[in-house]
């Protein structure tokens, strides 16, 4: 033999001892293919089913993490819109106070142009509130719902019907939708 197939035979002799004793210590036998198949089959059907597992645990704490989110949201807004109402109220005695002012405001003199001023505050006052979605309700004529207006009291009207609102007293106020304040009304029996 030449010098070069010597070489190649004895590589070869080296090589496949070690292949075979790697397929020995993994498991695989090189002798039954179908059963070496049957293996990875069963490798591939177990890391299938381990993979599904995962994915749905995920798929499932990523759905609990937006639940969380939302409610974290929805509960951030109702704290805010709670500390609004609560400020708000407060300053809507103020502007009651204005609103009565108003109504018996100078028509000339010193006194009118001071008026103007108080106008202007109370305009300035109302603007405020608005831009933090205050809303003052509209109740004359309405018909008296308990969850939005407090009757103080029930009086015959031959113009209204029943249960009609005759005079708002005290305006009510909403923050998104929500009372803040009822309207203090009479009523029409």
């Amino acid at each position: 033999m030449t010098e070069h197939k010597k070489h190649k035979v004895i590589v070869e002799e080296e090589i496949v001892p070690e292949v075979q004793a790697e397929a020995t210590e993994t498991g695989v036998s090189q002798t039954d293919p179908a059963a070496e198949i049957a293996s990875l089959r069963g490798d591939l059907e177990s890391l299938q089913q381990k993979s599904q597992e995962y994915l749905d645990g995920w798929q499932r704490e990523r759905a609990e993490f937006a639940n969380y989110k939302r409610r974290v949201d929805k509960e951030r807004e109702q704290a805010y819109q709670n500390a609004v109402g609560v400020i708000v109220r407060r300053y809507l005695e103020v502007l009651d106070d204005l609103e009565r002012a108003l109504k018996n405001r100078p028509a000339d003199g010193d006194g009118a142009a001071w008026a103007g001023g108080i106008d202007l505050i109370y305009r300035k006052l109302l603007a405020a509130l608005e831009a933090e979605g205050v809303q003052q309700m509209n109740a004359e004529g309405q018909v008296f719902d308990p969850t939005q207006h407090e009757a103080i009291s029930q009086e015959p009207s031959p113009e209204h019907e029943s249960g009609q609102i005759i005079e708002v007293i005290k305006p009510g106020y909403l923050v998104s939708d929500r009372v803040l304040r009822p309207a203090l009304v009479r009523v029409a029996q």
